[in-house]
């Protein structure tokens, strides 16, 4: 997948239209750590992403930990989470800590992050944009700097009121089909979210294709990362 950036030692540069490209080794990643703080963060920050890394490499094992949600919201990205990842090994985990109030828990949010250190080692992590001004998700990515310091880590961005879109340096491009499942899972397991204003497929699909036009992806739509440290 040469589109695809790898960490240290696991790809190949290759160089097309003047922008440089990784690419995972053929055994592709084994393990991928998929963090969020809210259930729908994962699905919207990198659910395209997740979901050609689920077609292309059928045998990653994927995890995903939701730091805060009720148990329908706790349904909800199970839901979404089994659509995405249907045939591959699939570990879904929500915490209970209060929305919006996660910098405040802060010492038992550090103590998770310590637990999840000792008991994974993966080859990939999807966290929040450390510039994120939403006050759980600038958290979760402090501490995902923190804790795993060896780790090939891309921060997925969240539309929102906030309006701190930034300038990401990492694109994943997307199939028009990949973008349309995307936007159906979303729609489709969150019923609970679907009063909110910014909950809607105009809001993911202009967002895929504004990345789109900035990687050039063929198909026009793309997911963007922001990545602060690779070693090649």
């Amino acid at each position: 997948m040469q589109d695809f950036l790898s960490r240290g030692g696991g790809g190949s540069l290759k160089a097309r239209g003047g922008i440089s490209q990784l690419g995972f080794e053929p055994g592709g990643p084994r393990l991928v750590l998929c963090l969020g703080a809210h259930c729908d963060d994962i699905e919207i920050g990198c659910g395209g992403t997740l979901l050609r890394l689920q077609d292309e490499f059928p045998d990653a094992e994927f995890v995903w930990i939701a730091f805060s949600g009720d148990e329908e919201r706790e349904r909800e990205t199970r839901n979404a989470a089994a659509l995405i990842h249907p045939v591959s090994k699939l570990r879904v985990e929500t915490k209970r800590f209060t929305g919006s109030y996660l910098p405040y828990e802060g010492g038992a949010v550090k103590n998770c992050f310590e637990e999840l250190k000792r008991e994974f080692q993966p080859d990939l992590i999807f966290t929040h944009f450390l510039g994120d001004r939403h006050q759980d998700h600038r958290l979760l990515s402090e501490l995902t700097w923190n804790t795993f310091r060896n780790h090939f880590i891309l921060e997925y961005e969240i539309p929102k009121y906030e309006g701190d879109l930034a300038h990401p340096n990492v694109f994943m491009p997307l199939s028009g089909a990949i973008v349309d499942r995307k936007i159906d899972i979303i729609e489709k397991s969150f019923p609970s979210q679907r009063s909110h204003s910014w909950f809607s497929a105009e809001t993911f699909r202009s967002l895929m294709r504004l990345r789109g036009v900035e990687c050039n992806a063929e198909s026009g739509y793309a997911e963007a990362f922001h990545c602060r440290k690779v070693v090649l």
